[in-house]
C-alpha cells in the first residue's frame, strides 16, 4: 500500500476556543500534520504551551506543546497546504483574504465572507456539491491552488442538516421557526459573565438570529449549471430565536417547519427519512465523516446536551420528539456540539471532502 502524503496545516486563532478545538481534532490526524501556530502579536515568538490558556479536558498534544506560535502573517504560512481560521471576525477579513491571496487554501469559522456570492457556505454533511464553485473563484482572484470555504454559524449547521434530509425528500418547505438553546462556549473565553447567565436565560444573542435566517437560504440552495453561481433559496421563510442558555457544550434546538408541496408526511415517514440519510463525506471515505450524520433519538426526553453532544465525536446531528405541529406541519428537537460540527469540525472535515476531490 502507497505511503500517505500527509498535508501541511496552518491554525490561526491558534490559542482561542476554536483553535483549541482544531489542535485536539488535528493533533493524530491521517492526512493533516499541525506545521504552523499563528495568533495575536502578543503572543508570537512563545512556545504554545506558554502562550495559550488552555481550556480543554485533554491535555495539549506534546507535538504542538513545544511548537512556536507566529503572528497571523501570511508570509509566514506559504509552506501550508491548509489554513483554518478560528480568528474573531474582528480581524478575520484582511488576514484571511492575505492567506487567500498567498494562493492558499482556507478553511473560515469566521462571518466575514459568508454573504460573498464567489465564497461557498458549507456544511459537509449538506452541501460539498458547493465545492464546484471554486473554479470560478481561483478564476476570479487568479490563484492556482488557493480557494476559500466559510463554515455557517455554530446554529444553522445544526439545523441545516436535518432540513436537508426533509427537503430531499419532501420538497422544499415554505416556512422554517427555530428556537435555540445555546452553549456558552458558542460565546469564546472568556466569554458570558457568571452573573448573567448562572441561574438565568438569555435571551437575546447579537447578530445570530439573522445569521441563521438567511445562511439557510444559501446553504440548502443549489449551484447554477455553469459552477458560477449559488442559487439561494427564494421561497422559504425562517425565523429564529436564539437564546444563551447555563450549558457547556451542545446547541439544541426545537423546530416546526411547514412543507410547500402537498399533503406533509407522517411523523413515521418523517423518522425514516432522517434514519436513511447518508451524506458525500461518508461516500468519499473522509476520515472526520458520521457514520450517520444524524442520529435519531426515540426517547421522549432525548436529545440533551450532556447526553448526546459527543455522539459520533461531534460530527453527528442528534434528531429526537419529532410530531405532528398544530400550526405548521412538522416540529423537532436537534442537538448539534457547537464546537465541533457547528465548528472547527466542520471546517475540518470540509477540507478532508477537498483533498478527496482532488482540489488540494
Amino acid at each position: 500500500m502507497a505511503a500517505v502524503v500527509t498535508k501541511r496545516v496552518g491554525i490561526l486563532g491558534a490559542t482561542g476556543t476554536v483553535g483549541q478545538r482544531f489542535i485536539l481534532l488535528l493533533a493524530e490526524h491521517p492526512i493533516f500534520t499541525i506545521h504552523a501556530l499563528g495568533a495575536s502579536p502578543r503572543s508570537a515568538g512563545k512556545k504554545y504551551k506558554d502562550a495559550v490558556r488552555w481550556k480543554q479536558s485533554r491535555p495539549i498534544p506534546e507535538n504542538v506543546a513545544k511548537l512556536v506560535v507566529t503572528a497571523c502573517d501570511a508570509n509566514l504560512f506559504k509552506d501550508c497546504d491548509v489554513v483554518f481560521s478560528g480568528l474573531d471576525a474582528d480581524i478575520a477579513g484582511d488576514i484571511e483574504m492575505a492567506m487567500l491571496k498567498n494562493d492558499i487554501a482556507v478553511f473560515s469559522n469566521a462571518k466575514n465572507y459568508r454573504r460573498d456570492p464567489s465564497v461557498p457556505l458549507i456544511v459537509p454533511t449538506v452541501n460539498s456539491d458547493h465545492f464546484d464553485l471554486i473554479a470560478h473563484q481561483r478564476t476570479l482572484n487568479k490563484l492556482n491552488k488557493g480557494f476559500l470555504i466559510t463554515n455557517a454559524n455554530c446554529s444553522t449547521t445544526g439545523l441545516v442538516v436535518p432540513l436537508k434530509a426533509l427537503q430531499d425528500a419532501f420538497g422544499p418547505m415554505s416556512h422554517i421557526l427555530v428556537n435555540t438553546q445555546q452553549a456558552i462556549s458558542g460565546a469564546g473565553y472568556p466569554g458570558v459573565p457568571s452573573l448573567d447567565i448562572l441561574d438565568n436565560v438569555v435571551p437575546h444573542i447579537g447578530g445570530e438570529e439573522e445569521k441563521m435566517e438567511w445562511e439557510v437560504a444559501k446553504i440548502l440552495g443549489g449551484i447554477s449549471s455553469d459552477k458560477k453561481e449559488l442559487n439561494h433559496l427564494e421561497d422559504t421563510i425562517v425565523s429564529a430565536t436564539c437564546t444563551r442558555v447555563p450549558v457547556l457544550d451542545g446547541h439544541l434546538e426545537t423546530v416546526s417547519v411547514k412543507f410547500a408541496n402537498g399533503a406533509p408526511p407522517s411523523v413515521e415517514e418523517v423518522y425514516k427519512v432522517l434514519e436513511a440519510y447518508t451524506s458525500d463525506a461518508e461516500k468519499l471515505g473522509c476520515h472526520s465523516a458520521p457514520q450517520k450524520p444524524i442520529v435519531v433519538t426515540y426517547d421522549a426526553d432525548r436529545p440533551q446536551p450532556r447526553l448526546d453532544r459527543e455522539n459520533l465525536k461531534g460530527q453527528a446531528v442528534t434528531v429526537g420528539r419529532v410530531r405532528k405541529c398544530p400550526v405548521l406541519h412538522i416540529k423537532f428537537v436537534l442537538l448539534v456540539h457547537n464546537t465541533v460540527l457547528g465548528a472547527a469540525g466542520s471546517s475540518v472535515l470540509n477540507a478532508e471532502i477537498a483533498v478527496a476531490k482532488g482540489l488540494i
